[in-house]
Order: C-alpha cells, then sequence, then structure tokens
C-alpha cells in the first residue's frame, strides 16, 4: 500500500498538488466547514498550525458540504471566511467529497486505513481528524468533537 505522500489531492485554485511536498512531516487532516457547530475549532487548528509548523507537522484543511450543506461556499469564500474569521495560515484545498461514489482518494485512502469506531470507515460529519506520521502512513483517526489541544500529546510523540 502506498504512502499518503504518493496521492496529488486539488488545491482551491483548481490545479493538482503532489502530497510529496509534504513527504517526511507529521501532518494533520482534516475535513472542514463553515457552517457547523464544530466551525470554532478553526481556532485551534490554527494554533497547532502555528505551534508546530516549525517542527515539519502539516495542518492540511479539505471543504467538505456532505454534511447538511454546511460549506456551500466557493473556494473564494471559504478562503475569505477562514482568513477573516479565524486567521487561517494554514493550507484549504478545493473542496472534497469524503463518503460515497465520488470521495476523494486521500479520504478513501485514509478511511481505509484508519477506520473509526467499530471498524466503520465511512466519515460521520465535519472535523473528523487524521494524523499522518512522518513516513506517511496513517496513525489515527479522530471524532469531529475532539478538539485539536487534545491531539498534542499524540503530535509530540510523532516529533
Amino acid at each position: 500500500m502506498s504512502a499518503i505522500t504518493d496521492l496529488s489531492v486539488r488545491t482551491a485554485a483548481g490545479g493538482e498538488q503532489p502530497l510529496a511536498l509534504y513527504a517526511g512531516n507529521v501532518l494533520l487532516v482534516v475535513n472542514t466547514a463553515s457552517q457547523c457547530g464544530f466551525t470554532p475549532q478553526y481556532a485551534g487548528l490554527e494554533e497547532l498550525h502555528r505551534a508546530y509548523s516549525g517542527r515539519g507537522v502539516a495542518v492540511l484543511g479539505f471543504p467538505c458540504n456532505q454534511f447538511g450543506a454546511q460549506e456551500p461556499g466557493d473556494a473564494a469564500a471559504i478562503a475569505t471566511f477562514c482568513s477573516t474569521g479565524y486567521d487561517v495560515t494554514f493550507p484549504i484545498f478545493a473542496k472534497v467529497e469524503v463518503n460515497g461514489p465520488g470521495a476523494d482518494p486521500l479520504f478513501e485512502r485514509l478511511k481505509r486505513v484508519a477506520p473509526g469506531l467499530l471498524g466503520s470507515r465511512a466519515i460521520k460529519w465535519n472535523f473528523t481528524k487524521f494524523l499522518v506520521a512522518r513516513d506517511g502512513e496513517t496513525v489515527r483517526r479522530y471524532a469531529p468533537a475532539t478538539a485539536p489541544q487534545a491531539l498534542r500529546a499524540d503530535i509530540e510523540a510523532l516529533l
């Protein structure tokens, strides 16, 4: 099975970006939404980004509109919301689907190697988080309700 960093993702501008750019980093991959009860987690994700980006950690946000249509905006609206509402400086990629036949290959891979509760593969809601080790292998999935600050010890263990 290939590492996460062997995949490419769509940028908010519509181009392709190889995740190989993040090879050797610890990654925190999150499906996000601007109109969700968990949206304030953007602040905690940004806090992790600022605390750890210099130590080889990258937070990667992937907007998703599959849960309650809570991410209805286009790429420009999402970028404006993230920067003005939460001063987000970590990368926000193109809107993706995380479940179903149109699911992005990145999330298909993450779900396969880090299933949820009772082995469930489906992502249940916005702000599901996946922690990926420096070797590109997924380490753990976190529920939407898990605050970003609760991941600090697991991030530290991978550094």
